[in-house]
């Protein structure tokens, strides 16, 4: 059955390759992307595939882009925009913590609060937030754009919760490490400001970020989990990818709750 979709983030990753695949199983697809020259840029990529796709410029941080899509009737929709802005949590930037959240936390609740009416009215429909495996464990360097996944993920919670009974599913993906650039382009924002030779961490730790992003998988896993949570009946709430990974997330969750003083909660993958 033909659903009509908007996905946020559609210019790039993850949002590119499902606008893409749901147009070519004959989904309706509204296309949401950060900037015109991306709006050019998949629209190409849609003429050469030979599918239709409604390409929006839609800044989820952006009050006019968001009301512009807020009028149309949408079945589904894909929260997939986000931005990872790296660095250590006792020196970044604030300027760019409050951007990291303003995009994956408060962008992602906006386009929610704006579709969810219409869905409750309709009594059926369907949210999908895009998280992180760094929803549910915190990467150091990386914790504030993971505590913004952290965050996501207790709204997508209580979204689900509240919503119960009015035909209005919500859903997680939580992706790991996958080859689609952002998490080369989010461990790159830190170079802009930080400086080695005066940070506050010790640096055998900075020694070991650039062997956690050597080994990224194939992003077409996440394509083809989201259109499957676009087509399924009834669709599993958290859906964590790829599914290997999970025993690794539970024992640094694990780990939480028995570390002690100078112990590290994080476990490398590579070690564990």
């Amino acid at each position: 059955m033909s659903s009509r979709v908007l996905i946020t983030g559609a210019g790039s990753g993850f949002g590119r390759g499902t606008a893409l695949e749901l147009a070519r199983r004959g989904h309706s697809v509204i296309a949401g992307v950060q900037i015109a020259p991306q709006a050019t840029e998949l629209a190409a990529e849609a003429a050469t595939a030979g599918v239709e796709l409604d390409i929006q410029v839609l800044d989820t941080t952006d009050d006019r882009d968001r009301t512009n899509v807020f009028a149309r009737e949408v079945d589904v929709l894909i929260n997939n925009a986000g931005v990872m802005e790296a660095g250590p949590v006792a020196e970044i930037p604030m300027d760019r913590v409050r951007r990291n959240y303003e995009v994956n936390v408060f962008g992602t609740l906006a386009m929610c609060q704006g579709f969810a009416p219409q869905m409750v009215r309709r009594g059926s429909g369907r949210i999908i937030n895009v998280t992180s495996m760094g929803g549910l464990i915190t990467v150091p360097f990386a914790a504030i754009y993971t505590s913004t996944k952290h965050a996501l993920e207790s709204l997508t919670e209580g979204l689900k919760d509240e919503l119960a009974g009015t035909g209005v599913d919500v859903c997680t993906v939580n992706p790991g490490l996958f080859g689609t650039g952002f998490n080369d382009r989010g461990a790159e924002t830190m170079t802009r400001w930080f400086d080695p030779a005066r940070t506050l961490s010790r640096p055998e730790l900075l020694a070991g970020l650039g062997g956690a992003l050597a080994t990224q998988l194939d992003p077409q896993l996440v394509v083809d989990a989201l259109v499957g949570i676009v087509e399924e009946d009834s669709p599993s709430f958290r859906n964590v990818l790829p599914e290997q990974i999970v025993p690794w997330i539970r024992a640094i969750q694990e780990r939480a709750w028995t570390a002690r003083g100078g112990d590290p909660l994080f476990i490398d993958p590579a070690r564990s």
